[in-house]
């Protein structure tokens, strides 16, 4: 350890060689909607505009509440530079992880523990395979770059040998770091807390009192939550929200507040440190049944439960000891900073629990792991250096082995259905394969275990059902929509798919409840709005379809299609005149001949049923008849 940079170059020879195969990957799961299919990103006109709306494009991202919108620039960026090749995006994610793994984990644990020590956490989190969902999907970049300005952060709090308070310019130099942090992935508002950790296990003895500690750090708290309070009001700005996302999927029922969420996340915590210990099982997806819903005690909250009380229990254990030891409580207190936003403890995320989230909290785990084989190299040399080539070498092979699962979508979830079969998620994509392939018998069974696994979740069934429709299978994909639209009956997506197909089918009556329900939940006001007229006039209520027509057109829905149409159910209705007057406001919209006759043609055809009407009512006994 008298040569740093040849440890740090170790270190980092570790973390290449644990991600390298990355560079053989494509686009794969997330990559596809939020960098291969977002042509926002691949224009640098639109780009600008592209980080001031949510992360996950189209009608889902402000459902799903993120907003990275340094991630998107820079995702942008590197489409322009590399041509749309995923090789330039995944060797960016190689890089970072090296700097990741070399500098800065190792830099910040010397902080807090001896120099050894350092050294084997930054060679375990180099090699660990709980980072290769990060590193080997090319939408983990949100995940680097929020780790290295993270990184930096504390590194920066971290340089005096003596924490004490800081002046003006260090001060600046944090907040801009968190600020960046926060705007790569929201995960990052944890620094404080983190901060709070390096400060608490670097200290010789015991912690200030409140009022000295706010003394010291009082500046750099006040930017950091002067920051935060920045990002959030963006957010709001952004999104309609501050931290309001999705459930997780087939865990909806989180959202109702009838069940304490404390216990689901208590049946992950043991999940969580099997990763970390023994990592030899992973997946894409934990979502239930993977790690089902808890309502109570049961063995896996339990178990959580005690995990929980253990590792709190070694965290104060250490501190009270002091001196080297503290890098337990440095540790514990670490992941607890980093891992509680994305906890589901304080609001949902959108995931019960996903490997890429551990990215930034493991480095806790790294330092404690180190510190522990460091003292065991103490006191028997050969065992602690053995022990670390021989953890190294396990968890670099399995990584190794890991990354070509997420070589392309295909990968993806072959693997995740050959590895979690219970996976509601693995079942659904089951079904949409089935499906492509035309096993329709195969993909609904597949389509039902996965709602079992799922609880019903509403995505789920709103998708399926979408794909039924398309193969040709209304009567399954209708049962599914009308299932998702039972049970969440405030989200317009179901009904809004249902009042199409029942156009198609011309099952009027249906049509118009499906359309009012999908404008009522705010879902495609056009297309609904264009439903319900059509809907209205296959009843005959052809006055209420041309108000239905004119929502539409005051929707912003302006061309000339919508006019004609208008003008359609008017003279329907029996206004001529407004009729006639909307077919020439239809005419001055039509940029080609060949629809300008067919208007023409249109009106010609109203004015000789008004002339046949009007004869006939010349022709009556009694002019004053209703249809006169």
């Amino acid at each position: 350890m008298k040569h740093r940079t040849a440890a740090a170059l170790g270190v980092g020879l570790a973390a290449v060689t644990a991600s390298v195969g990355g560079l053989a990957n494509g686009f794969a799961y997330d990559d596809l909607p939020i960098v291969a299919e977002n042509t926002d990103l691949h224009s640098p006109a639109n780009l600008p505009g592209a980080v001031l709306e949510p992360y996950w494009p189209g009608p889902r991202g402000r459902e799903l509440g993120l907003w990275r919108p340094l991630t998107t620039g820079a995702l942008g960026l590197q489409w322009q530079m590399w041509g749309g090749s995923p090789l330039g995006f995944h060797a960016t994610n190689v890089l970072l992880y090296g700097v990741v793994a070399t500098l800065l984990v190792v830099l910040l644990s010397e902080r807090v523990v001896p120099a050894f020590a350092a050294f084997a956490a930054g060679l375990l989190f180099a090699a660990h395979p709980v980072h290769v969902e990060a590193v080997a999907n090319v939408v983990g970049l949100s995940e680097l770059l929020s780790a290295v300005f993270f990184l930096l952060a504390c590194i920066v709090v971290a340089r005096r040998p003596e924490p004490g308070a800081m002046t003006v310019g260090p001060v600046v130099v944090v907040a801009f770091l968190y600020l960046l942090a926060l705007l790569s992935k929201e995960s990052a508002a944890g620094l404080p807390g983190a901060v709070l950790a390096v400060d608490a296990c670097r200290r010789k003895g015991t912690m200030p009192g409140a009022g000295a500690y706010l003394r010291d750090r009082g500046a750099l708290y006040a930017a950091m939550g002067g920051v935060a309070a920045l990002v959030l009001a963006a957010r709001f700005h952004v999104l309609g929200s501050v931290a309001s996302a999705s459930p997780p999927l087939g865990a909806e029922i989180l959202a109702d507040g009838d069940v304490p969420r404390i216990w689901t996340v208590l049946a992950t915590w043991p999940e969580i440190v099997r990763l970390f210990v023994f990592p030899w099982r992973l997946s894409a997806d934990y979502a239930p049944a993977v790690i089902p819903l808890a309502y109570g005690w049961t063995p896996r909250t339990v178990v959580g439960l005690a995990a929980g009380l253990a590792v709190l229990g070694c965290a104060w254990l250490s501190w009270r000891r002091g001196g080297e030891a503290r890098a337990v409580a440095f540790g514990v207190l670490w992941f607890g900073a980093a891992y509680l936003p994305t906890s589901n403890l304080l609001f949902l995320t959108g995931t019960l629990l996903a490997e890429r989230t551990l990215f930034l909290p493991s480095a806790g785990f790294a330092a404690v792991a180190g510190w522990l084989v460091d003292r065991l190299r103490r006191r028997r040399p050969c065992a602690g250096v053995l022990l670390l080539l021989l953890a190294t070498g396990l968890l670099l092979g399995r990584s190794v082995a890991r990354t070509p699962a997420w070589k392309d979508n295909r990968a993806v979830f072959s693997t995740l259905l050959r590895e979690q079969p219970r996976s509601g998620r693995a079942q659904w994509v089951a079904g949409d394969l089935y499906l492509e392939q035309g096993e329709h018998a195969r993909a609904l069974a597949a389509y039902r275990s996965a709602t079992r696994l799922l609880g019903g979740s509403y995505a789920l069934r709103s998708a399926a059902g979408r794909r039924l429709l398309a193969a040709g299978l209304d009567g399954a994909g209708e049962h599914m929509l009308r299932g998702a639209w039972r049970d969440q009956p405030g989200i317009g997506d179901a009904p809004g798919r249902l009042a199409a197909l029942y156009d198609r089918q011309g099952r009027w009556v249906e049509a118009e409840a499906a359309a009012r329900a999908a404008l009522a939940a705010g879902a495609g006001s056009v297309v609904q709005g264009h439903l319900l007229a059509r809907a209205l006039a296959g009843q005959g209520r052809h006055a209420e379809a041309a108000a239905a027509r004119r929502a539409v057109i005051r929707s912003g829905e302006d061309r000339w299609r919508q006019w004609a149409w208008l003008a359609e159910a008017e003279f329907a209705a029996g206004q001529f005149v407004e009729a006639l007057d909307h077919l020439d406001s239809a005419r001055v919209r039509i940029a080609n001949d060949q629809d300008i006759a067919r208007v023409d043609s249109i009106r010609a055809e109203y004015r000789k049923q008004l002339g046949e009407r009007r004869l006939k009512c010349n022709l009556k006994t009694d002019s004053r008849s209703s249809n006169c």
